[in-house]
């Protein structure tokens, strides 16, 4: 099997820690749990804050936060992870907080948040908000509304989280790559008052798609549209845990997919209604009846293009193209630099002491998984 880069199966040589955030105020970076079990975890009741109904993820868990000032804070650390995809069968992917996908985040309509996001990958990254309606510089595209977060650097977004709804996250730098390589994860936004839109049972989970060679462990980047597994969770069949309800319950099922093809979800034996869309809940009169619904494409349009060694940004690039072209398409417009955002609206990097931090514990494959490693020819071809 081949793959685009070489993969550091040990994760990226920069380890980032607690220190201070001047600009934010804060007394130092919040905690940034590790989840290392593929199982499904209880759904994490809120200690503090506005209360909730807490959603259930599907093979994975919510990450949970502090209070500071009347602001949630979050912490992600986007690293390398080892999935275990069915038993026995792992896969070195990059994902958030030790899995992929990663944590899913939950707040409150109308909570201020904010999110520490640690960059322990061999190439630069971000965070783009999938869906939701935030300032520009919060938006997280590198190269257009913010820089990219280097290797062992930490950036920080801060909004007020608006709209309630179902949304995720996913880079927005090298994100042909990095996306699949299983960076992801789900959010949830619920609403102030808890009677609304209430239910007994409420599930998360993404879908997700990757091209495994059998008997290898990375997934390959070069073949966007050519999967052979098909995930929920980054977990397949006999790995998926049950959906587990009393007969009777009022159950609700969030699926957000992250493929580069559509996928229609069957719920065999029941019928349900659509209630909820990427924009926002469907009126009761408007809700329709289904036993299947395809799941569309995150509602983004991608193009694939090797952009380098360490990928590349949706800026500072450069290639020939005919004549009669718009200039900023060929990348050698004179670029009038970064836009100058109102005060507070813009991501930006923490400049605090960075103290060591422990890696996931899962960055390695488990006992007697020997490790892959793999090297570029003079051509740029991979081999391992």
């Amino acid at each position: 099997m081949s793959n685009r880069r070489t993969f550091l199966a040990n994760g990226a040589a920069a380890l980032i820690g607690a220190g201070l955030v001047s600009r934010a105020g804060a007394a130092g970076l919040p905690e940034a749990p590790v989840q290392s079990s593929a199982s499904t975890a209880p759904p994490l009741m809120p200690p503090n804050g506005r209360p909730y109904n807490p959603v259930v993820t599907l093979n994975g868990w919510s990450l949970p936060w502090r209070m500071k000032d009347g602001v949630k804070e979050f912490h992600l650390v986007a690293e390398p992870v080892v999935r275990e995809i069915a038993p026995g069968m792992y896969a070195k992917m990059w994902g958030y907080n030790g899995q992929s996908p990663g944590p899913t985040i939950e707040v409150v309509e109308g909570d201020r948040v904010r999110i520490f996001v640690t960059n322990k990958l061999p190439e630069h990254t971000s965070v783009h908000w999938h869906g939701q309606l935030l300032p520009s510089g919060m938006d997280g595209v590198s190269g257009v509304s913010q820089p990219a977060i280097q290797p062992g650097k930490t950036f920080v977004y801060e909004f007020v989280a608006k709209h309630a709804g179902t949304f995720m996250y996913h880079p927005h730098a090298d994100e042909m790559v990095q996306m699949a390589m299983g960076m992801m994860g789900f959010w949830v936004t619920h609403p102030k008052d808890p009677r609304q839109h209430a239910v007994d049972r409420d599930f998360v989970f993404l879908l997700s798609a990757y091209d495994i060679e059998p008997g290898s462990m990375v997934p390959k980047v070069n073949t966007m549209t050519d999967f052979n597994i098909w995930t929920f969770n980054s977990r397949v069949f006999p790995a998926i845990d049950p959906l587990v309800v009393r007969q009777g319950d009022r159950v609700r099922i969030r699926a957000g997919n992250l493929t580069m093809t559509n996928h229609p979800i069957h719920i065999h034996g029941h019928r349900f209604e659509v209630t909820g869309t990427d924009g926002g809940w469907v009126p009761p009169a408007a809700r329709w009846p289904e036993v299947t619904t395809d799941v569309a494409v995150g509602q983004m349009r991608a193009i694939y293009m090797v952009m380098g060694d360490k990928g590349g940004s949706m800026g500072g690039m450069e290639m020939e193209i005919p004549e009669n072209t718009l200039p900023m398409m060929t990348g050698t417009y004179t670029d009038p630099g970064w836009y100058k955002a109102p005060k507070g609206t813009t991501a930006y990097e923490w400049t605090g002491e960075l103290p060591p931090a422990p890696s996931a514990p899962n960055a390695a494959p488990p006992a007697g998984v020997k490790p892959m490693e793999v090297t570029r020819d003079k051509k740029g071809h991979d081999h391992h």
